[in-house]
């Protein structure tokens, strides 16, 4: 059988944490012909996430690498890279705004199609793009959705893509494709760097639409929009023009 490779970044996701693990650990993908590794980049939380993780140790086919800070999401993934045995990589995030339930719809293309790089789009059923909604912060959701906009078609326009999420944290590709690139980012410009560097190398990105449930920074929502999304930005014209 072939392995996929799920790397889990966390920090400090106390309240999500187990129910996602026990999520990806109980998805079945024998029929595809794929099992599972975990790799999971613990990044030295304070909310008491790390000793969740510890319960994970003797479970089977878990690797867990601790951190001695967090230092981004980017290099949390970029750790990972470095354990991987599978040969296909997905990347999943430690909260529950993605559905591991949804790995066979991502596996398929690879299945099916020999496909190099499939991404998990949130935008291809919502026609209008206004996936956040967050109650107690409309100000924040606004800001978020208006942002995955612009920076979606800047980032088609300077690549000469159609993509809909470039920036979806359900990216699933074939390793080999990683072996040879040297990356600079650690935070959450690393979705666009990535990105960036499997366009330029001539991969074609399949999307599939996949379900989301976006939370806000009172569940727990890392991204700043100011200081991460001028990072982002930076990304996307960086890498643009860069190797």
């Amino acid at each position: 059988m072939k392995k996929l490779s799920v790397i889990i970044p966390i920090y400090n996701e106390k309240n999500t944490i187990k129910t996602l693990l026990d999520s990806v650990v109980d998805v079945d993908l024998s029929n595809l012909g794929f099992k599972k590794e975990l790799i999971i980049i613990e990044g030295n939380s304070t909310d008491g996430t790390r000793d969740i993780i510890k319960t994970y140790e003797q479970k089977p086919n878990i690797k867990i690498i601790y951190e001695d800070r967090p230092k981004g999401k980017g290099a949390a993934v970029r750790q990972g890279f470095k354990y991987v045995t599978g040969e296909i990589i997905l990347i999943q995030d430690g909260d529950l705004e993605y559905k591991p339930s949804e790995y066979p719809l991502l596996i398929k293309p690879f299945i099916n199609n020999n496909a190099m790089v499939v991404y998990g789009s949130r935008h291809m059923n919502n026609k209008n793009r206004q996936i956040r909604n967050f109650k107690d912060d409309r100000i924040y959701a606004f800001l978020l959705n208006m942002g995955a906009i612009i920076y979606t078609a800047i980032f088609n326009l300077l690549y000469g893509t159609k993509l809909t999420d470039p920036a979806t944290m359900f990216k699933v590709f074939r390793t080999k494709l990683i072996k040879n690139m040297k990356f600079k980012t650690f935070g959450f410009d690393f979705d666009i760097e990535l990105t960036a560097k499997f366009v330029k190398s001539g991969h074609k990105i399949i999307e599939i639409p996949i379900s989301y449930k976006s939370r806000s920074v009172k569940d727990g929502k890392k991204i700043k929009f100011f200081r991460d999304g001028f990072k982002v930005f930076l990304a996307i014209v960086r890498f643009s023009f860069s190797d």
